[in-house]
């Protein structure tokens, strides 16, 4: 099945809204096996839209269009659609129904502006969106099968997953079964997974496992597609090769699936029932970002503090006199900085992440040197890393290294060497 994503509206054309919409549809696509072959993005204006349409008809089999269904004069999708399919536009009763209750339930008067939502091409069939006012619709436009959905993201993947791709699925003709499973690391590259992983789609039917990778900075995701007659059949030819792919990455996995590396590591202290203090330097506060914010972090993280540099991380766990009069930091200056908030925050389990920056012009070959160390009464163990590739790369991946190193010290793995299967 060919497939086109079309999105529209003048602020992503002109970049003042970045597109994520677009990447979403076409990594969800992707990760089912279908594919997309043509992008297109187009303005607010109606003979240019018009012609996009006509375009997108002539050339694939199903078109995904995404915006232009909001209550206002630059929402031009409906009318538009409608004119290229040559149908007049139809009151939906049923649409403005729902619509008004929305507008009821949050205790809102629904302006007259939005009746205009309610208006749809006549014979399109309507696609729900349970958390929205933009209806979506399906419409046949020349050869085309056209899905047209909301600019609201969440509204977006809502109706993409549970209206549009089981549609898509079905035209398609494929195995209606499909499985994803993902993988994240830390610490290794596309190229070298790809090799470490080689030959591993063989131990499934042909055709019927997929392997494919993503690059996000700091993580790699590695993505296993399989399609089956049905769910057991999908699972049954993905088991030998999930199992394959979990052997040779071993450790570099840090999380699978809708797992996050600060969920693992949180769930791993709760199990525990420890608790945590972070201290940190240079990033911000990101590392209690990641983790204070989640489920269940309320019984778990106890305090993070954010510094400049050694002297304030020593004055604020209670170390003022003891400072180095040099300031410079080591891997046991952040040991002693992680065994004092141990002491100074009572918590079972302390995280200290200490920076230094090289000075100079802040470009690819400017890094900063990572001191991490992690105190429990029981012991103190500590890495030192060299990073480059300038000031925010290194304050990326100075939060992965570090919630990686956690991770691992919980799992009883250490934190300062990786084993894969060829060490094994």
């Amino acid at each position: 099945m060919r497939i086109e994503i079309l999105c529209t509206g003048d602020e992503v054309l002109t970049g003042a809204t970045v597109n994520t919409n677009f990447s979403h549809i076409s990594q969800k696509l992707g990760d089912v096996g279908l594919e997309v072959l043509w992008g297109t993005t187009v303005g607010d204006d109606r003979e240019t839209l018009l012609r996009a349409f006509r375009l997108a008809s002539e050339r694939v089999d199903a078109v995904i269009v995404n915006g232009g269904l909001g209550p206002t004069v630059d929402d031009l999708s409906q009318e538009i659609a409608a004119k290229a399919a040559g149908v007049e536009l139809v009151f939906q009763e049923q649409w403005y129904t729902r619509m008004e209750e929305f507008f009821r339930r949050r205790s809102r008067v629904m302006p007259a502006s939005n009746r205009k939502q309610a208006m749809l091409p006549a014979g399109a069939e309507l696609l729900d969106n349970p958390i929205g006012t933009a209806c979506g619709f399906a419409l046949d436009i020349g050869k085309a099968r056209f899905f047209f959905t909301p600019g609201v993201p969440r509204e977006l993947h809502r109706m993409l997953e549970e209206q549009i791709i089981p549609r898509l699925l079905a035209r398609s003709g494929k195995p209606a079964a499909s499985l994803l499973k993902r993988f994240h690391s830390y610490g290794i590259g596309e190229s070298r997974a790809d090799t470490m992983l080689a030959g591993v789609e063989a131990l499934a039917p042909a055709g019927s496992v997929k392997l494919g990778f993503r690059a996000h900075y700091p993580q790699l995701e590695t993505k296993l597609t399989v399609r089956g007659a049905d769910m057991e059949d999908a699972r049954g030819k993905l088991a030998p090769v999930e199992q394959e792919v979990r052997k040779r990455l071993g450790n570099f996995v840090l999380a699978e699936d809708d797992q996050k590396l600060e969920g693992v590591v949180l769930d791993a202290l709760a199990a525990r029932g420890a608790s945590l203090a972070v201290v940190e330097t240079f990033t911000g506060g990101a590392l209690a970002a990641r983790i204070a914010p989640l489920p269940g972090a309320e019984s778990v993280f106890r305090r993070g503090i954010v510094v400049r540099n050694l002297a304030q991380a020593y004055a604020a766990v209670g170390l003022s006199g003891s400072a180095p009069a040099t300031g410079e930091v080591t891997v046991e200056t952040a040991e002693a900085v992680a065994q004092a908030a141990l002491r100074h925050i009572a918590a079972t389990h302390a995280l200290a992440v200490l920076i230094e920056l090289d000075e100079g012009v802040d470009r690819i070959e400017f890094g900063g040197t990572l001191f991490i160390a992690i105190a429990t009464e029981r012991e103190t163990v500590s890495r030192r890393a060299r990073m480059l590739g300038g000031r925010e790369w290194v304050r990326l991946g100075a939060v992965e290294m570090s919630l990686d190193c956690l991770r691992r010290y919980l799992q009883g793995l250490p934190v300062d060497e990786r084993v894969d299967f060829e060490k094994v």
